[in-house]
């Protein structure tokens, strides 16, 4: 009889091994057990009549879907079960929310459905997180965090059943849910790292947009298209999930040359905080980079809003790096 390693186990071990608390894994287990539920509504979703709009629209100017409510519902309700959240940065509200007045260790920034669009289709969507710690010295004063102040990332893939979770410091790990709806760690499993041979790397944006990218971008996509395969979901979660395993590059350049004005995007489209900050430090983690339209790192950019925006490049180094190195040389 084989039994792989549950999470919670190798989360424990990790914690005694670097002599670390075990709130953070009250935390863990808070958020794993949200995405069990959202996985859970996800799959009889259709039967229930749960897959459509919610007919609202979001602080992002964004048609809400009915599992978007019932997914943000389910997370909120267990990082408040948790006691360790002091406040909680969701796509949903405009506003961060606090959860504990009396204690809370941890800052969290979260997606509940990553790709939105794909409900309605039963496509792949992604609960993405970011983890970050209070300020444990003196008074804490709900700055939102940098990437480079992250103590882990993850992204369930919904329905998929694929836990990718990366540790500051530590690495990229991914786990599965098996029948009993446990995540587990399968055997032999190794630290996920983004593959180093350029056969197997793939191209991942919306090529419908690629006439509104800057000049630069559309330079660099011309010159290097043909020498990788390209696979886009539209999702980030999902897209990104098929880079850590194949290689490549994910992008969503700003849009500056669309035929209607208000629709350009000059600082980009993703939000920093809970989207462009997840994938970016999962991909330090595997070895990888991540930048924005101006070649600067994700991880470096000080927030300057909950939602604050931006363009997003992100995937094997050397591909991220000759990308950085085009963004920049016409400056």
């Amino acid at each position: 009889m084989k039994l792989e390693q549950s999470f919670m186990d190798f989360m424990l071990h990790h914690q005694e091994r670097h002599n670390r608390s075990y709130n953070f894994l009250v935390l863990l287990e808070a958020i794993q057990t949200a995405a069990k539920y959202i996985q859970y509504f996800y799959q009889t979703g259709s039967l229930k009549n749960m897959m459509g709009e919610a007919g609202a629209v979001n602080c992002q100017d964004e048609n809400v879907m009915k599992m978007d409510d019932i997914a943000d519902a389910i997370v909120l309700h267990y990082l408040r079960r948790s006691n360790q959240v002091i406040y909680a940065v969701t796509e949903e509200e405009p506003e961060p929310i606090r959860l504990n007045e009396d204690g809370g260790r941890y800052f969290i920034y979260y997606d509940p459905l990553d790709g939105s669009s794909n409900i309605k289709h039963n496509l792949p969507v992604g609960f993405m997180f970011a983890v970050a710690k209070r300020n444990l010295e003196g008074p804490e004063d709900g700055r939102l965090r940098s990437g480079a102040e992250l103590r882990a990332a993850g992204i369930f893939l919904i329905p998929n059943g694929v836990f990718t979770l990366a540790l500051a410091d530590t690495g990229v790990f991914r786990f599965h849910l098996d029948e009993t709806m446990t995540y587990v760690r399968p055997e032999n499993s190794e630290r996920l790292m983004l593959p180093e041979d350029p056969r197997e790397w793939e191209l991942s944006f919306n090529a419908s947009n690629r006439t509104n990218f800057s000049a630069d971008v559309r330079s660099w996509i011309e010159e290097h298209e043909a020498k990788y395969a390209f696979r886009y979901m539209g999702a980030l979660a999902g897209d990104f999930h098929r880079l850590l395993s194949n290689g490549g590059m994910f992008m969503y350049p700003a849009i500056v040359n669309h035929p209607r004005p208000d629709r350009n995007r000059p600082k980009g489209k993703l939000r920093l905080l809970y989207e462009a900050n997840v994938a970016a430090f999962i991909a330090r983690e595997a070895g990888g980079a991540a930048i924005d339209e101006a070649g600067n790192d994700i991880l470096d950019i000080k927030p300057e809003s909950p939602h604050h925006r931006t363009a997003l490049y992100v995937g094997s180094r050397p591909l991220v790096e000759s990308m950085r190195k085009r963004l920049r040389e016409n400056k």
